[in-house]
């Protein structure tokens, strides 16, 4: 049998924690990261050479384009997400132990779910669900997706349990579609199963007249089946009230898939995805079933404090020592770190591209170190789409986020 590719095999350790003894898919998965454990594991691997300061030009503007994509410094948002991710992935496992016949009773009750059309059937005595559900809400450009990706990259996907002839899914992650129905998320979930296991699941099941509560049944049974660990929804925004059948039945979705599949939910999207969250306080509550996670820009320090000592002004001098310019300056003048801000508005995604881009044209006209003239160059001809949105945020206007 050929193993699916990133598949490991089981290892089991201590935990520390009493609630997790003797569960082989919790004791399987990585320690519980220390803090600088965690920053050393999800910081950027980019090598920085005094030598290659001084390669030719065109060589640097290759170099220096790594930061788009390579540059991550890990701030205390990053440890507070991943803290959360790393307790509602563990303890979601608590009422699916492999080793007690937890987790067969899930398959049991998830068959008769299927066979009976009727999501609250179960066949033996119900096991209570320790799956939690949890918000993750941001603006474009706020490094969230970055961020899910480098925290679940500290997991294997595939976890092989040789002693139990079964294979543990840790995570999957599937991104809303943009038609905004359910019944395209639910074919979302069986085609990145397949994907990894490379299984036929959207041909077995996607592409029959399937309602969405079998759908559901459908996907509870191989949520079992396979173990997940925890289900990341991305672009969560695409949902649309009207194509899924209102609010409501979108809400009690995402309930009955914490409830019923028994798996953890990270629901991630934009500030636009508020909206169905935010309809009632009942609402927020079972959409947040672990709290919320609001992820703003980086804010701006204020006269009195120490800009170091601040998330905006360690992540802008950690990328700051990121430069292949012959002339480069140990470090930023107040001048250009305020028009820094202003013209980012501390958006992640938006400070890492005035960096580079400003990097790159300091190569092109020679000039071989970042002005202030050159960012603002930068900003006006090659970042004009995105001016609406730097615009809204600096006016404070919450329309154009």
């Amino acid at each position: 049998m050929t193993l699916p590719s990133g598949m490991v095999s089981a290892v089991y350790q201590e935990t520390g924690v009493p609630s997790y003894h003797g569960n082989p898919l919790i004791e399987a998965l990585p320690p519980i990261l220390e803090r600088k454990q965690l920053k050393d594991g999800l910081g950027g691997g980019i090598e920085l050479r005094l030598a290659d300061s001084y390669l030719d030009g065109q060589t640097r503007i290759h170099i220096i384009s790594q930061l788009l994509d390579g540059f991550f410094q890990p701030l205390a948002r990053h440890i507070e997400l991943e803290a959360k991710i790393s307790i509602i992935l563990r303890q979601g496992y608590i009422g699916r132990n492999l080793a007690t016949g937890d987790l067969s009773t899930h398959l049991q009750n998830g068959y008769e779910r299927i066979k009976s059309g009727d999501l609250n059937a179960f066949r033996f005595e119900h096991v209570e669900s320790t799956a939690k559900s949890m918000a993750f809400i941001g603006c474009s450009g706020s490094g969230k997706t970055i961020s899910l990706n480098r925290i679940l990259a500290t997991y294997p996907q595939l976890i092989r349990h040789p002693e139990y002839n079964f294979i543990q899914i840790v995570f999957l992650k599937i991104d809303c579609p943009h038609d905004g129905s359910l019944k395209s998320l639910c074919h979302n979930f069986f085609r990145e199963i397949d994907s990894i296991l490379a299984t036929n699941y959207v041909r077995r099941y996607g592409e029959k007249r399937h309602g969405v509560e079998t759908m559901i049944a459908l996907m509870s049974q191989l949520a079992n089946t396979y173990a997940i660990g925890l289900l990341v929804i991305d672009e969560i925004q695409h949902l649309s009230v009207r194509a899924s059948g209102g609010a409501e039945k979108m809400l009690n979705f995402f309930v009955t898939l914490v409830n019923e599949i028994s798996v953890p939910v990270v629901m991630v999207g934009t500030p636009k995805a508020r909206a169905v969250f935010d309809s009632d306080l009942r609402s927020a509550r079972r959409g947040a079933g672990f709290g919320s996670i609001l992820w703003e820009p980086l804010s701006q320090p204020g006269a009195e404090e120490n800009v170091l000592r601040t998330e905006w002004g360690a992540f802008t001098q950690k990328l700051w020592k990121y430069q292949w310019l012959t002339k480069a300056s140990d470090s930023i003048s107040d001048e250009l770190r305020n028009l820094w801000f202003d013209l980012s508005q501390g958006i992640m995604d938006v400070v890492i591209k005035l960096f580079v881009l400003s990097q790159i044209r300091a190569v092109v006209t020679g000039t071989e170190r970042i002005t202030p003239n050159i960012m603002k160059a930068v900003y006006h001809d090659e970042l004009k789409p995105i001016h609406p949105m730097v615009d809204a945020l600096r006016s404070g206007d919450p329309r154009g986020r």
